[in-house]
This record gives C-alpha cells, sequence and structure tokens, in this order.
C-alpha cells in the first residue's frame, strides 16, 4: 500500500531543497522555463544529471523537442523569479536578464541570479508516474560564490552567505 499525496508531499517538503530553473528554448527560439526542485546528480563519468517536471508543464513539448536545457541553481535574491517561474504564465522572462548558451541549444543562462548553472544535453527521457524524468548529459558549467536560495514546506530560506562564499 503506498501513502497519500498529502503525506509523500510532507515528506519531501519536510527537507530543505535548492531551487533550480531549468530552461529551454521552443521551436520558434522562444525561451521556456520552470522552477524545479526535483534535480540530481546521475553519474560523474560521464557527466549526468537529472531533472523532474511534471507530464503537464508546459515546457516539457519545448525541452523534449529541443534536446537541450540549462539548469539554473538559484541564489538569495531571485525568490521573485522562482515564484514567477513556478507559475503559468506566459511571461516568465520579462524583466529577467539572460544569456543564450553556446552549447545547450540557445537555452537560457540566468547567470546574474545563480550560484551556477549547468549546460545539459538530453540523452534519455522516460515516463514516471505523473512526472517525466529526463536525463541530460552536463557539457558546460559555471560556479559563483553566492548564498544558495532553499526551500523547505513552501517557505524560500538563504543558506548563510559566509559558508557560500569561503567555499567560492
Amino acid at each position: 500500500m503506498s501513502v497519500a499525496r498529502d503525506e509523500f508531499r510532507a515528506f519531501f517538503g519536510s527537507f530543505p531543497t535548492a531551487v533550480s530553473i531549468v530552461t529551454t528554448v521552443d521551436t520558434d527560439g522562444a525561451p521556456r522555463g520552470f522552477t524545479c526542485s526535483a534535480v540530481t546528480s546521475v553519474s560523474m563519468d560521464p557527466p549526468l544529471l537529472l531533472v523532474c517536471l511534471d507530464r503537464s508543464a508546459r515546457s516539457l513539448a519545448p525541452l523534449l523537442s529541443a534536446g537541450t536545457f540549462v539548469v539554473n541553481v538559484l541564489a538569495d535574491g531571485a525568490q521573485d523569479t522562482a515564484r514567477a517561474f513556478a507559475s503559468r504564465s506566459e511571461r516568465k522572462f520579462t524583466g529577467v536578464r539572460w544569456q543564450p548558451s553556446a552549447v545547450a541549444g540557445g537555452a537560457p543562462v540566468l547567470s546574474d541570479l545563480v550560484v551556477g548553472y549547468a549546460e545539459c544535453t538530453v540523452t534519455r527521457s522516460l515516463q514516471a508516474g505523473d512526472h517525466w524524468i529526463v536525463i541530460g548529459r552536463v557539457e558546460g558549467v559555471a560556479v559563483f560564490p553566492r548564498a544558495p536560495v532553499l526551500h523547505q514546506r513552501g517557505v524560500f530560506g538563504v543558506w548563510p552567505g559566509e559558508l557560500a562564499a569561503s567555499r567560492g
């Protein structure tokens, strides 16, 4: 017997996770993106990571079609952007500075808002329950000495800046 949906959500909401915005482009080259806390490393050799997104997400078809994406791990100050990208708005990129990735098919890199980003090409995708798991080969990365945004039980918090800056 499996647990109820609200129990499952309460379990995963009970511990803090990093907050990322996963970006891609649609067939017209327009930027697409969504807020994601389901990001994890898969392999060091080759360098692989995975992201999970709801099968009803508007960014799913563009991501799978493009075959490329960028994981932008958010820094302190990007909380409002995280909220905007968690919405179903068509205007998520309004007022957001970004650069097209040279190695991930032009997917948006949000370098002003992040502690780091990974530029990826899709190697595999599979449906699992009500989500898709997308595995990407990491083709490029950058990291910055900024404090990351965390999310727990519906609230944003920030990792202590001294620790983040001392490791940068």
